[in-house]
């Protein structure tokens, strides 16, 4: 994460923290820093619920388990009103089962991208999004594409 500035918002900050408690698996810090009412919307799991705080921990655990490497690096914060939209790089070692699919042993990099919406200084909602593709081809669960030879 990078140091800390001046120039940034307390929204920006925010974000900040709760990416460092993440990445560093203190979601008992979470309490301080996201809203007990928590949401978070995401189409590449559309099939994971989460409306609370306790929710999103459940999930940050079990992701945890499976990539227990993981770290989200931000290269990019915008901020407009109580929103905060990130880019970044989702990094992790598949260490145990993902679903269906056994442990692979595997690196992934992929770019992760979304939204956080801030309310009353704390974090209320959160869209984010990647490319599942990217994920099961780095997983080695899908064929990678074959890209055209150069004659």
């Amino acid at each position: 994460m990078r140091a800390q500035s001046q120039k940034e918002s307390p929204n920006k900050l925010l974000v900040q923290q709760f990416t460092e408690a993440c990445n560093t698996k203190k979601f008992a810090r979470l309490g301080e820093l996201v809203n007990k009412g928590f949401k978070r919307h995401c189409q590449a799991t559309p099939t994971v619920t989460v409306s609370s705080l306790d929710e999103f921990i459940e999930f940050l655990s079990a992701d945890a388990a499976t990539f227990p490497d993981a770290v989200v690096s931000m290269s990019q914060l915008i901020e407009e009103g109580d929103r905060v939209a990130f880019w970044g790089t989702f990094t992790g070692t598949q260490k145990a089962p993902m679903g269906p699919f056994p442990a692979s042993m595997k690196k992934v990099v992929l770019d992760v991208s979304g939204v956080f919406r801030i309310e009353s200084g704390k974090i209320a909602e959160l869209w984010i999004t990647w490319d599942n593709m990217a994920v099961f081809t780095q997983l080695e669960l899908a064929p990678a594409e074959e890209k055209p030879r150069k004659e």
